[in-house]
This record gives C-alpha cells, structure tokens and sequence, in this order.
C-alpha cells in the first residue's frame, strides 16, 4: 500500500450519499433523471467519463463527450481571476464560478430546453452600472453556494435546471491563484525571469512560460472529484489553455494522487493550435514535455491530436512514449478553419479511443 492510498481512502469517506445529489445517485441507480433534457442511465452500460480542465477547452470536451456517454463528470480549475467571475470572488470572497458556468452550458442538450438554458446561463449585461458584463449564470450559482452553503449540491442543483447531461464539480473547494514563472514578461527584460501572479495576467503573458504553481500550494480537493477520478472508466484531460486550464489540475496533491492511482485510463487531448502569449511556439510534443515536467509520475495511455496540427508526427510519438502513451490522429477541427474543435468529430475520436483502447467496465 502506498503512502498516497489512506488519504484517498479518507477523501472517498468524506463523500456523503446524501450529498452526492439526487441526479448522480439516480445515475448509479438506473433511475431516469428528473428534468427536462436528461436521458435515462443505467449502470454498466455506458463508460464512466471525467474530463478536467477548464474554459472554452472543457466546454469542447463536454459538448464531444454528452454524445457518447451519459456518465459524464467535469471536473473544472477554480484558479480564475478576470471579468465576472473575478469580480464576484473579489467581492464576495467565492469560487470563480465562471468555468462551471461554461461547463454546465456545454453540458446543456440539443434540444429546445437544453440551448434555451445554455443560452440564459450564458447571457451576459450589458449597463453602465455594477451589472455590466456579468453572466447570469455565474450569478445563479453564486446565489445558490450561498443559500445551500454547498459548492457541490448548488452545482448539482443548477445541472438539474438545465437538464444537464453529466456533472460539473469544481477541483477545489477554495478560490486559487495561478502564477507563474516567465521569462521575459517584461519585454524590456528579455532575459529575466519574473513571477507573474493571476489566470487572466498567465494566459496573455507576452514572455515564456517555465511553470506554474498555485497558491496556496497544497489545496484540498473536492472529495466527490476525487472520487470521480478513482471510480472513472476513462479520464479526458484537454483541450484548452495548456498552463491556465489542464495543467492545475496536475498541482493540486490529492487530485494527482487520484490520476496517478485510478484503474481508468487516461487520453490527453491536445489543443488545435499554440495559444497566443501563454503557449506561443509551442510544437504538440513540448506540450507534453511540459505537462511531464509538472507532473512526472504521471503516466497517461492516449494522446490525442488533430492530424492537420501535427507537423512531427515521429517526435510527437517519442514524447507520449515518454508518458506512457501512444498517438491517435483524427481529424477534429472545424471546417471554417478556425482553431475550434468540431463537436461530433472530436465525439467520434474519443468514441474510437475507448472502443480500440480498452474497456475498464462493461459498458458495452
């Protein structure tokens, strides 16, 4: 037994069947979901889904992922500090809610009640006084976390509104910060390395990323995403921004410990492109290098690439071997050209990798 093992143990413990909400423990059970939009689930045959991350990158993760899984778990970074969502931690001292928001309207179905929701949880005001810019559902949220007094349960809540296709938890019950170590920040200073503090200031940093840490350093993960991660029969991580979105989930202790220890197995999803500022120049396979770096007993069994965005195909390969992993090349991009995932082609990707790569559970 490994030193990580007891603290898992006591992580799963600490999830109250109470508390896992009513729509999940109707998923274990077999029993049709409440609510408008939800398809009924019965255990066993489908894959159990989590995918981590955060931003735009999850939101194309999840609208691929709902169409092949009915149990579905997003498990999305707290670390964000701009716009709405920075205002309201600022101001009333909670989670950014505004990743969850985004995961939640992924999760919304086709459906007329499904794109009605994502389209008001999405909708933002515009004035010119204090409601400017906010999203309506990153008030939603907050205004439930502060009636319940319970991230999970408000989130649990929200996602049976909407008729939500799967779960959105947070990775962490505390508001966090991202910095980072840069090179060359200041374009003045090329060559100094400066540590740069916040999500928003990381992502559109004009220097070179080294890595990134959070604050605070050690940070408690939710037990129900922990519990996700152990019991998952696939965990998804990327698309999206590489030092702002995929890699802090990498930071927080118990959540690793649960990647590294889970019998699910694992597919990296890597971005369509560099993203300006925060990864500019990066090739697919220094996206690897980099994750590795941050979490080097981390081993993962597929990556997967866009083939149009993979110039290097045998040092992209080298790379994942590094990580355990091997290549799947599909075809996943919009056809306008624009660096965005194409729902139903990403679907079909991940829907391949769990057929040919192996089934943890029989859901099929």
């Amino acid at each position: 037994m490994t030193e990580r093992t007891p603290r898992l143990s006591r992580l799963r413990r600490m999830v109250p069947e109470g508390r896992a909400g009513r729509a999940a423990a109707e998923v274990r059970s077999g029993r049709p979901i409440e609510g408008r939009g939800a398809r009924a689930r019965r255990r066993g045959a489908q894959p159990k889904v989590v995918a981590l991350g955060g931003g735009m990158g999850l939101s194309a993760s999840l609208a691929a992922l709902r169409r092949i899984t009915g149990d579905l778990t997003a498990v999305v970074t707290v670390a964000d500090d701009g716009g709405s969502s920075g205002r309201l931690r600022d101001e009333l001292g909670v989670l950014p809610p505004g990743d969850l928001r985004k995961a939640l309207a992924a999760l919304c179905g086709d459906d007329d009640w499904g794109q009605t929701w994502a389209r008001v949880i999405q909708h933002r005001f515009h004035s010119r006084g204090d409601l400017h810019d906010h999203a309506v559902g990153n008030l939603l949220i907050v205004a439930l976390w502060e009636q319940l007094g319970d991230h999970v349960q408000a989130l649990d809540l929200v996602g049976k509104l909407l008729g939500a296709h799967g779960r959105v938890l947070p990775m962490s019950a505390v508001p966090l910060e991202l910095q980072a170590l840069v090179r060359g920040h200041d374009p003045e200073r090329p060559d100094d390395v400066d540590t740069v503090r916040g999500q928003a200031t990381v992502a559109l940093t004009p220097g070179e990323v080294q890595s990134v840490h959070l604050v605070p350093p050690d940070p408690p993960a939710v037990p129900e995403a922990v519990a996700a991660v152990l019991d998952a029969d696939w965990v998804v991580l990327g698309p999206g921004s590489w030092f702002s979105s995929v890699i802090p989930h990498l930071l927080v202790p118990e959540l690793l410990d649960a990647l590294t220890e889970t019998k699910g197995r694992k597919v990296l999803s890597l971005n369509l492109a560099p993203q300006p500022g925060e990864t500019e120049g990066f090739s697919p396979q220094r996206h690897l290098e980099v994750l590795g770096r941050h979490a080097p007993k981390l081993a993962l069994d597929v990556v997967l690439a866009d083939e149009a965005a993979v110039p290097d195909r045998d040092s992209l390969t080298e790379a994942a071997k590094r990580l355990g992993a091997a290549v799947e090349l599909a075809s996943v991009a919009r056809a306008d050209g624009s660096p965005r995932h194409d729902p139903e082609l990403l679907a079909a990707a991940y829907d391949r990798i769990f057929r040919m790569h192996g089934r943890i559970g029989p859901w099929r």
